[in-house]
């Protein structure tokens, strides 16, 4: 099927189950690929672009402790909440499984499940309200998974 229809159904689905970011990040991709800029701009956004993306990822989250709003007596009640000790448990295993997954699309070359992780990801913003980020974590799910049917 040609790549331009792929994008088209999951810009159409992206649509419909109103995840906004996927259907920008499809509709620039499309652009790009109309264009004729795709040859120039995917090598760089494959290679740089989980980078780039978690860099700014990153910076958004910490803008409260940049800020101000987040100050050391604050950072010293949730780490002795049990709520601040579960969110640093869990970013700990969330973390890992999205180095899991980042390993197992990328390096391990499994990079063909993407169409699956991302309309799942749309159907639960549809369906559940949602927010499509988690694809990383999946597929690190996913490679412990494999690895684990395929070791047994």
């Amino acid at each position: 099927m040609n790549s331009n229809i792929i994008l088209l159904l999951i810009l159409a689905i992206a649509i419909f189950g109103k995840a906004n970011s996927v259907a920008i990040a499809t509709c620039i991709l499309l652009l790009l690929k109309l264009i004729g800029l795709d040859r120039y701009i995917y090598p760089f956004v494959e290679k740089s672009g989980m980078n780039l993306g978690l860099i700014i990822l990153i910076a958004a989250i910490m803008i409260p402790i940049a800020n101000g709003s987040i100050s050391p007596e604050n950072i010293k009640t949730v780490f002795t909440s049990w709520t601040g000790i579960a969110a640093l448990v869990l970013s700990f295993l969330t973390t890992y499984l999205s180095g899991q997954g980042l390993n197992y699309l990328t390096v391990q070359g499994h990079g063909n499940v993407m169409p699956a992780l991302i309309i799942g990801a749309v159907a639960a913003a549809a369906f559940l309200g949602g927010v499509p980020v988690g694809p990383l974590i999946t597929s690190g799910i996913l490679a412990l998974f494999t690895k684990f049917i395929e070791n047994s």
